[in-house]
């Protein structure tokens, strides 16, 4: 008898990863290089490292605030002050165990069984399951790519609003398009959304990499007033290089705090109170260590993009945000058996566009937060197997 059929029909459904069976199939392999999931080659810098090391030592080892740390919640004000230019009291901030908790919980704040929530196409795979394992509908809407560039189509958009539409789930910039939008982007997606008495949910996790004129991509906080309904989920782990660490937070209206805190109870309880002292040093003295990473993205980002587009074999253009190559190469259209081929020839792991749904079973993606050296190794040998179909 099979135990497996006896589980919840949610949970069955739950697809394995694109990216993670890519990951399984070439990890280990000598000579690899990596560009398969969405982190650099950059440990966590030493002083997060000590602060969290510090309080573990210290005995910070017991249950804390379920919202988070007040010191941590503080931290995250000065960090949007700092950078995003709002003045955003503590009572705004929850910390969770990473940004895709964050994404899970504002999902389940959101909708119930049987609500929809639309999300731009391809997207990063995690929130059509996190939809769907809440009981929702994931409606995916194309952007439009055109001449290597992705683009919204507003009218569209509001095509695919129905009765059962909840929310919009906005990820920008990108991933895996590096779509980036702008300003007037945000505030029609706004109108569109009060139009419709819809909730946001921005996933601005990548603001910091933005290759444009000004320091970040713009943002829903630069077109928002008092009373709009968006709650924000974001991470440490691109930022400040703490993939493995965990640790996420959400911005969401104080009056909806309760609810998120008692989602927070009933999920992880909250995060270990040491890693969140590694949180706020890397807050609050870590602006330096992310313009690192910016820098080393942005020079391997050209590296990367100028080598392939150079083939006239690949359909793509420099991203204008985020840390991924989204690439067409010509006569591939089965970009999962391309990339354990990919892996197989030449020892670079690309993710499959299939991976990210609707409009991207033809493309590869690239993360290129990585040592510039590494990615001209990586440009070379895909390059080669370009030229080679």
């Amino acid at each position: 008898m099979s135990l497996v059929k006896d589980l919840s029909p949610r949970a069955l459904a739950a697809p394995e990863s694109g990216i993670v069976e890519i990951i399984n199939y070439a990890r280990g392999r000598d000579g690899l290089l990596p560009l398969w999931a969405g982190e650099g080659d950059l440990p966590s810098p030493e002083f997060i490292n000590r602060a969290a090391s510090d309080a573990l030592l210290g005995g910070e080892t017991f249950y804390t605030w379920q919202r988070g740390i007040p010191e941590l919640r503080e931290a995250l004000s000065r960090y949007y002050a700092r950078h995003f230019g709002v003045e955003l009291p503590s009572e705004h901030f929850y910390v969770t165990g990473s940004g895709m908790q964050s994404i899970a919980l504002c999902v389940q704040a959101l909708t119930e069984p049987g609500d929809e929530m639309i999300y731009l196409s391809p997207a990063w795979p995690n929130i059509i399951s996190a939809i769907e394992i809440a009981g929702g509908r994931a409606v995916g809407l194309p952007l439009t790519f055109a001449d290597g560039r992705w683009s919204l189509d507003m009218n569209a958009l509001e095509g695919t609003v129905t009765p059962k539409t909840r929310a919009l789930f906005i990820n920008t910039p990108s991933n895996p398009t590096g779509w980036t939008a702008t300003r007037e982007d945000l505030a029609a997606i706004l109108a569109l959304a009060r139009r419709h008495d819809l909730w946001i949910l921005a996933d601005e996790i990548y603001a910091l990499y933005y290759y444009g004129a000004g320091p970040r991509a713009a943002s829903f906080l630069d077109v928002m007033e008092p009373g709009d309904r968006v709650l924000f989920a974001n991470s440490f782990s691109k930022n400040w290089s703490m993939t493995g660490w965990r640790v996420g937070w959400i911005v969401a209206p104080p009056e909806t705090g309760q609810v998120l805190e008692n989602l927070i109870q009933y999920s992880t309880s909250g995060v270990a109170q040491f890693m969140q002292r590694g949180a706020v040093a890397a807050l609050d003295h870590g602006d330096g260590f992310v313009r690192e990473n910016f820098e080393r993205a942005a020079q391997s980002r050209d590296l990367l993009c100028d080598a392939l587009i150079a083939t006239n074999r690949v359909e793509t253009l420099k991203p204008e945000g985020a840390l991924y190559a989204f690439l067409k190469i010509d006569g591939i259209t089965d970009s999962r058996q391309a990339a354990m081929d990919i892996v197989d020839r030449t020892g670079v792991a690309l993710a499959p566009g299939s991976a990210f749904g609707k409009g991207g079973e033809s493309f590869l993606r690239a993360c290129f937060l990585r040592d510039p050296r590494q990615i001209e190794e990586a440009a070379d040998r895909l390059c080669r197997y370009v030229l080679s179909l």
